[in-house]
């Protein structure tokens, strides 16, 4: 039997962590690497995937994130979010399965809308407003420190971005 180098054991295991779910088109960008978060509130489990763009001298607030119109919440394919029960996000209630998630900034940045959408595998630049789930509001603090490399974080009470200046939050619950 032969045994396996270690680059391509090192492989396989990237190719297995960067495609946690299989449900969002993976990419190797250099620039925006594939990113993942995932949480286990109780017994349901959420996974989140995207491609984290770094700042990189850009303006991110009203720049990259711009005012009043859908920001693809990352880079390159959607970000998609995969749950197996139905959660709570802020006043939204979302159904187990895979969904995308979109951000609106309104209001200079001072406040977010999370757009949870139904439609999958797109690349994050294709949104149709018809297959939006809904929208929740996002709480948004300023950061004194910006923050380089845009980042989603789940725990058993929030889901979190950051990116720029700024960091939204919406809770989170298991149904």
């Amino acid at each position: 039997m032969k045994i396996p180098s270690f680059p391509a054991i090192a492989l396989a295991a990237v190719a297995l962590l960067t495609a946690a779910t299989g449900n969002r088109q993976v990419t190797q960008n250099e620039k925006s690497p594939s990113a993942d978060t995932s949480v286990a509130i109780g017994g349901t489990h959420i996974t989140i995937e995207y491609n984290a763009p770094s700042a990189r001298g850009r303006e991110v607030e009203g720049g990259l994130i711009p005012n009043a119109r859908i920001y693809r919440m990352g880079a390159d394919a959607a970000t998609t979010m995969t749950t197996d029960k139905d959660i709570m996000l802020g006043d939204l209630k979302v159904p187990a399965g895979v969904h995308t998630l979109y951000l609106e900034a309104a209001g200079g940045g001072a406040s977010w809308q999370l757009v949870v959408n139904n439609q999958t595998k797109q690349w994050g630049t294709v949104y149709n407003k018809d297959q939006d789930l809904g929208r929740t509001t996002m709480k948004v603090t300023k950061l004194d420190s910006p923050v380089e490399t845009f980042k989603i974080a789940l725990t058993a009470k929030e889901l979190a971005v950051e990116w720029g200046h700024s960091k939204a939050t919406v809770p989170i619950k298991a149904k």
